[in-house]
């Protein structure tokens, strides 16, 4: 018996991770297409990953280079502002510019997900 409920405790487990992967891939989706198309081949991600994290991800083929681009910025909120870290570079502070567009773009990205994707659960 014991087994048993653990063997259907896991596929409620996997279950609900695959769900949860799920519904993460088509925020990311929807929040991707906030800036415009993503052109056919390249990949542009925009979600938020928990409370206080945001990622933007975007990866294209780099016409002048002929070589392929990708960059992974993060923005993490904090009670005092908002610390970008990309690729590597040093993490700052966003400036006041940077800040009322990354908040357009959450508030955005938060009226669309609601509207697209959890239009039914409320």
């Amino acid at each position: 018996m014991k087994l048993l409920s653990s063997m259907r405790n896991q596929r409620l487990n996997d279950r609900s991770a695959r769900i949860y992967r799920d519904l993460m891939r088509k925020e990311a989706k929807i929040g991707g297409q906030l800036f415009g198309p993503v052109k056919p081949g390249n990949r542009r991600e925009f979600f938020c990953l928990d409370e206080r994290t945001w990622i933007w991800h975007e990866e294209w083929k780099d016409e002048a280079t002929n070589s392929y681009r990708v960059i992974t910025t993060r923005y993490d909120v904090r009670p005092n502002g908002v610390i970008k870290s990309q690729d590597g570079q040093p993490t700052r502070y966003i400036d006041i510019n940077e800040a009322r567009n990354f908040l357009s773009a959450v508030d955005l990205y938060d009226y669309r997900i609601k509207t697209e994707l959890y239009q039914s659960v409320a």
